[in-house]
């Protein structure tokens, strides 16, 4: 805990048997209280792992739902266990845990409501590997996302954040896609509810075990983020009012 604020942290896991121990070893266990892992379905021994490990609560889903259903299986199962505090981790060892404590102390203290770890404030992105053409759609699609939603943020696309278990319980997520533009789908939501975004610079690991979609896979996901910020800018002057900023 930070100031009696409990901290869950949440593990969407697919195919992570080869980086998960790595991953939970260098959580801040000083300040988090619980972790949860929710399978998505793995081909590998993900299950395992966690077994291992302690992991407290683990979550299998019976069938794939995708990267944006296990998520909602995540924060569901957080704002069960009454968490203050829910940070979201992939467990690819993509970004580094050790970034929690900053992350949750701006949080806790009661400075954000929302805190993301940025790959692009800095020079992360580049230096940890990320395939050039990923940067470069990256800011293109942050550019348009921004003059569409009125935003500075440095990017909308990393799957490393933190939120008040307030925000999730004002945010209808469990209507938002299973697939990966669920993440910017959630950002519009807190957005279009008023909350505020704090961004902190996160390097981060490119690698064979990290996860990754395929150039079919992002073009879809560009059209869909883009999609999103259209839509949110639509209910920004008044001309639609979209299910998913419906509470």
């Amino acid at each position: 805990m930070i100031n009696n604020k409990k901290i869950v942290v949440v593990l969407p896991a697919y195919n992570a048997g080869k980086t998960l121990e790595i991953t939970y070893n260098e959580i801040p266990f000083d300040i988090v209280d619980e972790v949860i892992l929710v399978d998505d379905l793995s081909n590998d021994n993900t299950i395992e792992v966690g077994q291992k490990l302690g992991i407290q609560h683990i979550i299998k889903h019976e069938k794939n739902k995708g990267y944006g259903g296990n998520q909602k299986s995540c924060y569901n199962k957080a704002l069960e266990l009454n968490a203050d505090i829910v940070v979201m981790l992939h467990p690819d060892y993509q970004y580094t845990p050790k970034l929690m404590r900053s992350m949750c102390y701006l949080i806790a203290d009661g400075s954000y409501e929302v805190v993301i770890g940025s790959r692009i404030l800095g020079r992360g992105a580049l230096k940890g590997g990320m395939p050039l053409y990923k940067y470069i759609a990256n800011r293109f699609l942050t550019l348009g996302q921004n003059i569409l939603m009125g935003q500075k943020l440095s990017e909308y696309h990393t799957g490393y954040r933190a939120f008040t278990g307030n925000v999730l319980k004002s945010i209808n997520y469990n209507i938002n896609s299973d697939d990966f533009v669920f993440d910017n789908q959630m950002l519009a939501q807190i957005f279009h509810a008023g909350f505020e975004i704090a961004e902190i610079t996160c390097p981060t690991k490119y690698f064979e075990e990290a996860s990754s979609i395929n150039l079919k896979r992002s073009m879809k996901y560009g059209f869909g983020v883009l999609g999103v910020s259209f839509v949110y800018f639509l209910s920004r002057i008044g001309l639609a009012k979209p299910k998913i900023f419906k509470k």
